[in-house]
């Protein structure tokens, strides 16, 4: 490392091969003139949005660049609200949710929500954006009724402030549909989509992106209400529209990949669907990352499908490596957690130890009511199985 009183400098670490001390930073902002201070401001925050990759493989370069728009929001947040210079925050605020942190997420874009307001006013579009995201993450982090009544105020101002073909508006009635879907109205989230599709390949297109993901969406919400076979089949049909349209290695690509497995799987060919996730997990790994949460929901559903096909101590097993990971990268109370945890304890009672799986299923639904409530119904499931793999290891449930 090469020290002197302004820098260090660390060329084995390339993502903070550069670090200056805070006084010093500090030091060199008063001495700039205001247009001074906004034009680095501008610069800065241009730099950060070259840099920032599509698909965050990297968890280093990431957190150096969250962290940077993170001292760059709080020393000139004013200065990039009086440009495009604030695309940075939002691309922040996605990498913090990608990276499963969806919590802090959630509050980035609250708090983003209500600077932009205040900048831009609540009707300019990337107010709405920032709302957009703000459902999002909040969904994702569970409150799947919050997200899919925000979406629903959010739809109303779209249709006010934009109109009902705008791009944005067809987005949010995705996410609309998404959300109630998860929230337990599958039967309207698969009407929503279908009125929604054939907006889409009115307005945008059969080939769209967009119009690409509701046919995704669709298909699911089909599945979810009881057509596995039409849902699989809707994949394969989709499947080869997104390699000719998106490409072999686009992300979206490799979640129809995998949605195509699962719904096979769900129609009955287990052995099928453990296959086609074996083969697309090192897919992931090589255009996602080990780390992203897509490869880490592969790799959850092909630890499922090898037990669904008969090997249930392997299944544990993988989940218990899969468990170890979800708490790294996501950390203890993330849905996809908890819902690793719930795996491992239906596998390991599978596998023949139905007294461990009991005792699991009491721990994690101390969790359960502690993060996400007592009604939810991951919490309830819950209940269900802990009182199931107590009788299968002779117990009697307590009142």
């Amino acid at each position: 490392m090469q020290r002197n009183t302004q820098l260090d400098h660390t060329p084995a670490t390339p993502h903070q091969a550069v670090r200056v001390h805070q006084l010093i930073q500090r030091a060199t902002r008063d001495t700039l003139t205001p247009d001074q201070h906004d034009q680095l401001a501008h610069t800065a925050a241009n730099a950060l949005t070259t840099a920032w990759p599509a698909i965050e493989r990297d968890t280093e370069l990431a957190q150096a660049l969250r962290a940077n728009a993170t001292t760059l929001a709080r020393t000139a947040e004013d200065a990039l609200y009086r440009s495009d210079a604030y695309d940075v925050l939002y691309r922040a605020g996605r990498s913090l949710g990608e990276a499963g942190q969806v919590t802090a997420a959630t509050a980035h874009f609250h708090r983003l929500t209500q600077t932009s307001g205040h900048h831009l006013g609540p009707d300019h579009p990337d107010t709405l954006a920032a709302r957009h995201n703000l459902a999002q993450w909040r969904g994702e982090a569970g409150d799947v009724a919050g997200a899919a009544a925000a979406f629903e105020e959010l739809l109303a101002d779209r249709l006010r402030v934009q109109d009902e073909d705008h791009p944005h508006t067809l987005i949010t009635r995705n996410e609309l549909a998404r959300w109630r879907g998860e929230a337990g109205d599958v039967a309207g989230a698969a009407a929503a989509c279908e009125q929604l599709l054939a907006d889409q390949l009115r307005v945008q297109g059969e080939d769209h992106p967009d119009t690409l993901i509701t046919r995704n969406e669709l298909a699911r919400w089909r599945g979810e209400a009881g057509d596995a076979a039409g849902a699989a089949a809707a994949f394969e049909q989709l499947l080869g529209d997104q390699v000719r349209v998106l490409g072999e290695n686009q992300p979206d690509t490799l979640t129809a990949r995998g949605n195509l497995a699962y719904w096979r799987g769900e129609a009955g060919d287990t052995a099928g669907a453990a296959a086609a996730y074996e083969q697309l997990l090192p897919d992931q790994v090589r255009v996602q990352g080990e780390d992203h949460p897509h490869t880490l929901t592969t790799r959850n559903n092909l630890a499922r499908w090898r037990g669904a096909s008969g090997d249930a101590a392997g299944a544990a097993a993988a989940f218990e490596q899969l468990l170890a990971d979800r708490v790294r990268v996501l950390g203890e109370d993330h849905p996809h957690t908890l819902t690793t945890r719930s795996n491992l304890a239906y596998w390991r009672g599978k596998a023949g130890d139905a007294a461990g799986a009991a005792a699991a299923y009491e721990q994690l639904l101390a969790d359960r009511v502690r993060v996400q409530g007592e009604d939810h119904p991951y919490t309830l499931t819950t209940r269900n199985n802990l009182a199931y793999w107590r009788r299968k290891a002779g117990e009697t449930p307590s009142a």
